[in-house]
């Protein structure tokens, strides 16, 4: 019996270790621009050599290293529009994330998601679901251990959709 677990344990761990997110499938689909970053770019992307001493450089610099994951999926195709919908709520239901605010403006419906940390203010995922009516829709998740008020910056650096929503999000955690 011991040797049947063990196999069993054993058949598991490469999807233990190597599962993908609920929304990787969306990554090489027709009509989705897929944008993802992991944990090995962020590292390069915070050793680069600055000479800016800008705080907000700085603060960019820093955030860096304690993100693992992003991912952005665009699309405006309606059929990929309703898959996301679906994908997001499904994702919801299994990792209840908490609301942290929605706005609702010409027809987008823009939502934004966290998993907080020990503090309030700590955040270990984000999801931004933002449905864009007749512009395009975007899904964005982002892992790591960081501060919410940190988000800011990286919209700034990266030019992120939904940017200035999770720019106004930030402001008012």
């Amino acid at each position: 019996m011991k040797k049947v677990i063990l196999v069993f344990i054993f058949m598991l761990m490469p999807a233990l270790f190597f599962a993908q997110s609920a929304f990787d499938k969306f990554d090489g689909k027709d009509g989705v621009t897929a944008v993802i970053v992991n944990k090995k770019m962020f590292e390069l992307m915070s050793q680069v050599k600055m000479d800016d001493k800008n705080t907000e450089t700085q603060q960019y610099l820093s955030l860096l290293k304690k993100l693992n994951n992003l991912k952005v999926f665009t699309t405006s195709n309606k059929k990929v529009i309703t898959e996301m919908k679906s994908t997001v709520k499904t994702y919801l239901k299994k990792h209840p994330l908490e609301e942290l605010m929605r706005i609702n403006d010409s027809g987008k419906t823009i939502k934004i998601y966290v998993k907080s940390g020990s503090k309030s203010s700590q955040v270990l995922e984000l999801l931004m679901f933002m449905d864009g009516g007749s512009d395009d829709t975007v899904l964005m998740t982002l892992t790591g251990n960081f501060d919410l008020s940190e988000i800011s910056v990286l919209t700034d650096k990266m030019n992120l959709p939904g940017g200035i929503q999770l720019k106004e999000a930030s402001k008012k955690s």
